[in-house]
């Protein structure tokens, strides 16, 4: 199966989360690849006034695998302009995860992946599985495998 993994990441933290779902879905025999979401201005905190530099082709994937930090508790912008722009999701498998500064998913993770799930749903997608890494929270390697390992059963 052909996977993407479509992520937006500030600082690394995301990115990182996505490595690992990467390696873990390759070596399963998957054809997995990340593609990155970048703004012009990482500071711009209205979506629709966004300009990013390239919108990932999604029809090139069987399945995909959304990343992005929170953002004052909602996804983070730059995720909003793409997905908005992105074309219709119609079945397509989707997993959703997002990371977090702070250390408890109510702080803004749980909303903000539930705001992914709401914005694949609205394309057309089937979401199958979402996840929250609370970075400064002492279970975060925990999170991060659980994250893999649960995503991976999807594909």
């Amino acid at each position: 199966m052909k996977i993407g993994i479509i992520v937006h990441s500030q600082t690394g933290n995301t990115l990182s989360v996505a490595s690992r779902l990467q390696e873990k879905l390759s070596a399963a025999g998957h054809t997995a690849s990340i593609e990155k979401i970048i703004p012009d201005d990482e500071k711009q905190m209205d979506a629709g006034r966004i300009k990013l530099q390239a919108i990932p082709d999604l029809s090139a994937f069987d399945a995909l695998a959304f990343g992005a930090p929170v953002h004052g508790a909602s996804v983070s912008p730059a995720f909003r302009a793409f997905i908005s722009q992105a074309a219709s999701l119609q079945g397509k498998k989707i997993c959703c995860y997002v990371t977090e500064f702070f250390p408890f998913g109510w702080m803004g993770g749980n909303r903000s992946v539930g705001q992914m799930k709401t914005y694949c749903e609205a394309k057309g997608a089937s979401v199958a599985e979402t996840g929250v890494v609370n970075w400064v929270n002492g279970g975060r390697k925990k999170m991060i495998t659980g994250i893999v390992e649960r995503f991976s059963k999807v594909f």
